[in-house]
């Protein structure tokens, strides 16, 4: 059973960074496509990022600020995140295609405010 488990989330002042990390298990599965969602409170959850074989994609809103990255070694996805607004608070979700499906982690939760 293929499961995924993010951390890094936290509280960070509008303008700052912060790096989100995924830990896939088993270490030794690979897939093609791996990514990142995100929901606000009271929004559905969008698109952020995707990194795969063919190339990355990155939702407007995130473009130039976020960049997703795998450490292959190790199994982890990153989502570095820069120049970080409000309206990027949110509980962020990993994911990776496995078996024709997406599978998701449970989520950690990022703070922008004063």
């Amino acid at each position: 059973q293929v499961q995924l488990a993010e951390s890094g989330g936290g509280l960070v002042r509008p303008g700052g960074s912060l790096r989100l990390s995924c830990s896939v298990s088993p270490r030794t599965i690979s897939t093609t496509t791996m990514g990142w969602y995100r929901q606000a409170p009271g929004n559905q959850r969008e698109f952020v990022a995707r990194t795969a074989n063919w190339g990355d994609e990155y939702a407007d809103s995130v473009k130039g600020r976020f960049s997703a990255s795998i450490d292959s070694g190790q199994n982890v996805l990153f989502l570095q995140m820069t120049s970080l607004r409000p309206d990027d608070t949110g509980v962020y979700y990993c994911f990776g295609h496995y078996f024709g499906k997406d599978i998701f982690g449970e989520g950690t939760l990022v703070t922008v405010s004063p």
